[in-house]
């Protein structure tokens, strides 16, 4: 028999067995579960996006990618893995890797503009019914050449790729801005995605952190007030006045895009590590895992288990990154003179709020 079969379907074989095994064990070395796996093949199979190879079948091809994603694989440990050449894993990486990101228009799409459930609470209820969901600016270790890396160096002096991401209260992702260096600014981030196609309908907006202009797209917290949920939950104590109210419906909101962040990148560890690959590869990546994130969220995947999975990743890889701006530094003037306007959109809801907390209380 030709060794080059043999080991071929032994890669095929372990693929295989994995598949039809506990589904432990997709999670592991694939990060999502069997069926959704499955479902991920058909799609990228549809339209020839993939193909299968003379060597390697689409479903081998998959795995390869996450196996990658899961464990930060070099592409020797994948040659060695999957028993193939690493060339061949070269390839199909970047294959997979390009065919996932054509993806994004198809499962990263604008929000809903119809009001979620969620803000019929009582509690949010008629305050943020125009909200879409909220942004937050999330930092992702790179891995550069020594004359490349000082835009890219963060406020702890680590390499970063600085990302904007916006979700939805159903934890999607509906927009993703990447590749910008990790010493820009979110605010700057964020006015860059506005020229780059993403819009906020007229009359709507997003919930931001104080790395943000308040303005009446953008609707940040009161500064110098608690407005973390941690904060709100050491001190025991219910809002003292309107803007505690305030900032603290403000955190239970946004505490969305917070939760999604922390869920693609405990599915996919090494956007928490600086990977080997090339920098358009690494930031193509990030915008992949977003993608998959969505799949997996559409296909009703478990979003808790990967908080009690083990990372099979050596945690003195991962690379410490700012986790946003502590405060905007006014470099962008588009959002100065909105700010007013701003100001007083969120002093309105605020008093509105407290007016009716009161009312309810006494």
């Amino acid at each position: 028999m030709d060794p080059s079969y043999s080991r071929r379907s032994k890669s095929a074989r372990r693929v295989n067995e994995i598949l039809n095994g506990h589904e432990d064990l997709c999670k592991r070395h694939f990060r999502m579960e069997i069926d959704i796996f499955q479902a991920l093949v058909q799609k990228l199979r549809e339209n020839d996006r993939l193909v299968d190879g003379r060597d390697v079948s689409v479903e081998e091809q998959v795995a390869i990618f996450l196996y990658a994603l899961s464990k930060n694989a070099t592409n020797d440990t994948l040659a060695d893995w999957f028993q193939h050449s690493g060339q061949t894993i070269s390839c199909y990486f970047g294959e997979v890797l390009n065919a996932i990101t054509e993806l994004y228009s198809v499962y990263i799409r604008p929000p809903s503009l119809h009001p979620h459930p969620i803000l019929s609470k009582q509690k949010f209820y008629p305050f943020f019914m125009d909200c879409i969901g909220a942004i937050d600016g999330t930092h992702i270790p790179l891995e550069l050449p020594v004359h490349e890396q000082e835009p890219y160096r963060n406020r702890k002096q680590t390499l970063s790729q600085n990302v904007m991401v916006a979700c939805d209260f159903d934890l999607k992702f509906v927009h993703v801005h990447a590749g910008w260096e990790g010493s820009a600014s979110d605010a700057r981030v964020l006015q860059d995605a506005l020229n780059h196609g993403f819009q906020v309908p007229p009359g709507k907006f997003y919930l931001v952190d104080v790395g943000y202009a308040n303005t009446p797209q953008f609707l940040a917290p009161y500064r110098g007030t608690r407005y973390h949920l941690q904060e709100q939950g050491r001190v025991r104590q219910r809002p003292r006045n309107y803007k505690e109210l305030f900032n603290l419906r403000h955190a239970q909101l946004r505490n969305h895009i917070e939760r999604t962040i922390d869920i693609v990148k405990m599915r996919f560890p090494i956007l928490r590590v600086a990977s080997h690959y090339s920098v358009t590869k690494q930031i193509d990546i990030s915008v992949a895992s977003c993608v998959l994130h969505n799949f997996i969220r559409l296909h009703n995947g478990d979003l808790s288990w990967p908080e009690n999975t083990a990372v099979e990743i050596d945690q003195e890889q991962f690379v410490d990154v700012p986790s946003g701006d502590h405060k905007y530094h006014n470099d962008i003037h588009a959002f100065n003179y909105s700010r007013e306007a701003g100001n007083q959109k969120g002093e309105d809801i605020a008093q509105q709020m407290w007016a009716q907390y009161v009312s309810q209380r006494s």
